[in-house]
């Protein structure tokens, strides 16, 4: 799929999630498992693999992102239904997140575990199949390079010259 150009280094930065949401998905009940597949989601969430935190994601969603559509919210029912879909994953994302760790790690189950791995891929394909198009068709060329530029130099390559 096509992506803006400035969108494309939070895109690339889900690849990894997807594919470690997928295989957590098909957790067994083996506690070495449920144990090293919670460990790789929450270590994804916590440094996006790239030192990026989520909370700086969400922060340039929440922040650039759902700021610049607000304006189409009232008007457009496409707008209105992705920013409050957006609002609520990220709130049930934090809240398994919080969950989790406050759980002893020996005390997770298979069950939370194939809920945050779900809740992830769900939450990423959200983004990419509904959010971005809806980002690519309301916002301008500069509340795009706004987003280029907020995201950290760690996700970008050095040959986009942007």
């Amino acid at each position: 799929m096509k992506r803006a150009n400035q969108l494309q280094p939070l895109s690339r930065q889900h690849h990894l999630g997807l594919n470690l949401s997928r295989h957590a998905k098909e957790c067994t009940d083996t506690a070495t498992e449920i144990a090293q597949h919670w460990h790789n989601l929450t270590a994804y969430i916590d440094d996006m693999h790239y030192h990026f935190q989520i909370e700086d994601h969400f922060q340039i969603e929440d922040s650039l992102i759902a700021n610049a559509l607000e304006p189409y919210r009232a008007s457009q029912a496409e707008v209105a239904s992705v920013l409050a879909a957006l609002a609520g994953q990220h709130k049930r994302l934090q809240t398994l997140i919080d969950a989790g760790q406050k759980t002893a790690s020996r005390s997770l189950t298979r069950v939370q575990v194939r809920e945050l791995a779900t809740l992830l891929y769900d939450h990423i394909r959200f983004e990419e199949r509904e959010l971005y198009p809806i980002v690519e068709k309301y916002l301008t060329e500069d509340e795009l390079d706004a987003v280029y530029q907020a995201s950290p130099d760690s996700i970008k390559r050095s040959n986009e010259n942007r």
